[in-house]
């Protein structure tokens, strides 16, 4: 099979020496392409010199747009993408790879609690986990893991949905889970970074991320997320009423706007379902012939 071994790269010439060795002595036939995120080291000079296929930006456009500008190069009928910091072991790719054959369209490397970046960023992450496996009904074992190996076709579908930042694995993830596209996890351990401290800042970021639960409910079942809301605003409306009622005999405007607000979010929540079923068929649209099958699946 034809795999593409894409790896989105910020000033990490450090790890990118580690790395790449050890993924042409694993995979010497793999398509082999590392997206310099505007970096100020040479990161592009190492890449190139190692033997990989080196896009690179004039300036910093995010992690989630060298993905997507990786997988719009990558020739390969799969796709894997990696970190470069040296934190993903090229051997553990064949993982991927078997699942892929056993039927899957992505198959992620879940990382374990001691994979963590910090103590914060695991708390998070098991919150996301939770939080996305009750929205689709399914194990979540790592929502935000880079580790992960797709069907190209499959996953140019919903290239315009990814975001330019760090949340493409929840977008990614949510996306092929809404499309009934087969998704698993493998486990698998994870070194120290190399090189530079990580780009991700939790106070700059620490928004961005809480976001990313808002994302995961609107990119799978809007209504999950407004239903509930609605129906929250309604016994508040019903219960201030009966308050009111009891103690005032009357009906008063907040008991009003409870009840209004709860009829507007599910509204809303409403359109939202049938925007976000518009927008998966855009990606459908949009992408290869879905007919189109590798030979060696």
């Amino acid at each position: 099979m034809h795999i593409s071994i894409v790896l989105p790269a910020k000033n990490e010439s450090e790890g990118l020496q580690r790395t790449l060795p050890a993924l042409r002595q694993a995979f010497p036939a793999a398509e082999v392409i590392v997206v310099d995120d505007g970096s100020t080291d040479d990161t592009a000079a190492v890449a190139a010199q190692l033997g990989a296929r080196v896009l690179s930006s004039p300036y910093s456009m995010g992690n989630g747009a060298a993905i997507k500008r990786g997988a719009r190069a990558a020739s390969g009928e799969v796709i894997v993408f990696m970190d470069a910091d040296g934190q993903h072991d090229p051997n553990h790719i064949s993982l991927l790879l078997e699942r892929l054959q056993q039927g899957y369209d992505m198959v992620v490397g879940a990382r374990s609690s001691g994979g963590q970046a910090s103590v914060g960023r695991g708390l998070a992450n098991a919150l996301y986990n939770r939080l996305a496996s009750w929205m689709t009904g399914h194990k979540v074992l790592d929502l935000t893991s880079g580790f992960r190996a797709v069907r190209a076709s499959k996953f140019r579908e919903f290239l315009h949905l990814l975001p330019n930042g760090f949340s493409y694995p929840t977008t990614s993830t949510m996306a092929f889970f809404r499309s009934a596209y087969p998704v698993t996890y493998v486990p698998i351990e994870v070194a120290r970074r190399v090189g530079t401290q990580s780009h991700i800042r939790p106070l700059r970021d620490g928004v961005r991320f809480l976001l990313i639960i808002f994302k995961i409910a609107t990119l799978y079942s809007p209504l999950k997320l407004f239903a509930p809301t609605a129906i929250a605003f309604a016994l508040l409306g019903l219960g201030h009423y009966a308050w009111t009622f009891a103690t005032q005999g009357r009906f008063t405007n907040m008991s009003a706007l409870m009840l209004s607000a709860s009829v507007i979010v599910f509204l809303i929540g409403l359109v939202s379902e049938q925007i976000t079923g518009l927008t998966y068929l855009h990606g459908r649209d949009a992408g290869v012939d879905p007919d189109e099958k590798p030979e060696w699946r």
